[in-house]
């Protein structure tokens, strides 16, 4: 008697084992094909120039607005919008270290911000790993292994874009006429988020993130007080920007109403992760200020709301900057305090 094949392939694995590895092998393709097109100079010029160019028609066709509304930002709109652009950056780092410790590597907080603030600054660099090298090395330095840093920045950058999503779901529903009122199915994606957030199901996606990146997998999972942990650090992260945006928003002529609030928190978070996305933009230049213009649509002019993404953006690099070096100087000072010590 003939022996039965062992169905299709010759392999012998079940039919849908052999379906998974089909589409996981074709999408580990589109997406290399992705990282190859991010890399593209050409591509990159291309985005730059259309935003530039784009930013000018947008004052142009609005220019009396924003000339108005960039004078009406005063000297203390712009003290208070910075002083909530810090805690934004400095509750993203400790999400950072929150995971690190989470992944077997406590550091101290000055450490930690050294790591962080410095190797974050890569991302204004053209290309999408530069701030991760970066982290990488610079953990190296205080005795963290690369393979566990490196590790800890792709956990912290898929948990801050979940965390951004679950942000722009939960508030922009009830933000002022940004949604049609049909749209309400929204919520119906949070606890779909919410279960890709759970540890087993987290530990699994990133570990494909990581053999997609031909980086070792996970020395330690993310246990669930670690991820709530760090969620909750973005989360605050996010409440920071939102006030950011809300104080410039509000300073140029929009209502002082929490849905208005809502709607700058809501529509950061979209932004950011739309800019994100946005592979060929260096730390989202460009795509991230489109989007969050199209969302202050419903309660700024074209013209008021340009003044706002530019003057956000600015600050923001402005912090970036500034603690980055403050984070240097405590490091150096730190050093120094230490050597006298033992001398």
């Amino acid at each position: 008697m003939n022996e039965q094949s062992p169905g299709p392939g010759s392999s012998g694995e079940p039919e849908h084992v052999q379906d998974e590895a089909l589409v996981e092998r074709r999408l580990v393709k589109v997406l290399a094909r992705v990282a190859v097109l991010s890399r593209s100079r050409l591509l990159r010029v291309v985005f730059v120039l259309v935003t530039v160019v784009g930013a000018g028609i947008a004052v142009a066709a609005d220019y009396e607005e924003f000339v108005a509304a960039a004078t009406q930002l005063g000297p203390l709109s712009l003290v208070l919008a910075l002083l909530v652009t810090v805690p934004n950056i400095l509750f993203a780092a400790q999400a950072w270290r929150s995971v690190l410790a989470d992944l077997g590597s406590r550091l101290g907080i000055l450490q930690a911000a050294r790591v962080f603030l410095v190797g974050q600054l890569g991302k204004y660099l053209p290309g999408s790993v530069w701030f991760l090298l970066a982290q990488m090395e610079l953990a190296a330095e205080v005795g963290v292994p690369r393979q566990r840093s490196g590790s800890a920045s792709i956990v912290n950058v898929v948990l801050s874009v979940a965390t951004a999503l679950v942000v722009t779901l939960a508030t922009l529903p009830f933000a002022p006429s940004f949604l049609p009122s049909g749209f309400w199915w929204v919520f119906l994606l949070l606890p779909v988020l919410a279960a890709v957030l759970y540890p087993p199901f987290l530990n699994r996606g990133l570990n494909w993130l990581l053999r997609f990146a031909r980086r070792a997998p996970l020395e330690h999972h993310i246990s669930e007080r670690g991820a709530l942990t760090a969620l909750g650090w973005s989360a605050l992260s996010w409440l920071a920007i939102g006030a950011q945006v809300y104080v410039l928003a509000t300073a140029v002529g929009a209502e002082a109403t929490l849905p208005v609030f809502l709607l700058c928190l809501g529509g950061y978070t979209l932004a950011w992760a739309v800019g994100f996305l946005t592979i060929v933009a260096p730390a989202g230049a460009g795509a991230r200020e489109a989007a969050l213009l199209l969302v202050l649509a419903p309660v700024l002019s074209p013209g008021r709301a340009l003044v706002v993404v530019v003057v956000s953006r600015v600050l923001l690099t402005l912090g970036d900057l500034g603690l980055a070096g403050a984070a240097l100087l405590g490091a150096r000072a730190q050093a120094r305090r230490r050597g006298s010590e033992q001398g």
